[in-house]
């Protein structure tokens, strides 16, 4: 019997499991500029980390005046993004490591991201987690994106778990703030370590202050095994 019977794992996507960042920053760098828009920094992009497209763009169009319809921008930065993630997106190499030692140990796992699921689906299909990995939940396909807590509430009910059996993998603070309110662990990732004292992570359940370069597979999982429920 696993010692983690009981818990389930939900991950964020972006960020989380894989370094899609860079990808989704040039994909809305060519969109702004085919607008107009030709001075959209990393430092800009960083502002909309851990929040979905659909709501980026909408916050695009207030910052930056865009008459094209939200749909058609939203149209345009998928198609940019889903050529580069198709060219190249690579995995953590501890997260991928983390998903095959709870794989192994019978772990319900899902994912929950404000991509689309398409971009979702072509990501974890061309990283080889897509076996791993087959309840998937798109901010597309519930109410509200992070940081309200749908994506989680929903992966959870596909997975056929309790919120307070759910342990939820984060990189941003709308993340950690969505998991709380669903009810769920935390374990938080900043992926700007410099974010690591941002209010919103204090209430995480387990913080690696040093993002990606402090997570250690073997380490979560002992922390997982420790705080698993007890019938």
């Amino acid at each position: 019997m696993s010692t983690l019977d009981g818990t389930a794992v939900i991950f964020d996507l972006d960020g989380t499991l894989v370094d899609s960042e860079p990808n989704y920053f040039e994909a809305g760098r060519r969109a702004l500029a085919a607008q107009g828009v030709g001075d959209f920094t990393w430092a800009d992009h960083e502002t909309y980390v851990g929040i979905s497209t659909q709501e980026t763009i909408a916050l695009w169009k207030d910052r930056y005046g865009l008459t094209a319809p939200l749909e058609t921008l939203l149209a345009d930065v998928n198609r940019r993004y889903l050529e580069l993630a198709r060219a190249s997106t690579p995995v953590y190499p501890e997260m991928r490591a983390f998903v095959h030692l709870l794989a192994a140990a019978g772990v319900p796992m899902a994912v929950a991201s404000g991509s689309s699921r398409e971009a979702i689906e072509v990501i974890l299909s061309g990283t080889g987690l897509a076996s791993r990995l087959t309840t998937v939940v798109s901010a597309d396909e519930v109410a509200h994106g992070k940081p309200a807590p749908d994506v989680f509430l929903e992966a959870a009910r596909r997975l056929g778990a309790a919120p307070a059996d759910c342990v939820v993998l984060e990189d941003a603070a709308p993340g950690a703030v969505a998991a709380h309110a669903a009810g769920m662990r935390c374990v938080a990732l900043p992926y700007l370590p410099d974010q690591a004292d941002d209010p919103a992570f204090a209430r995480a359940d387990l913080l690696v202050r040093g993002g990606q370069a402090g997570f250690s597979a073997r380490a979560a999982y002992a922390w997982l095994a420790n705080e698993a429920p007890r019938s």
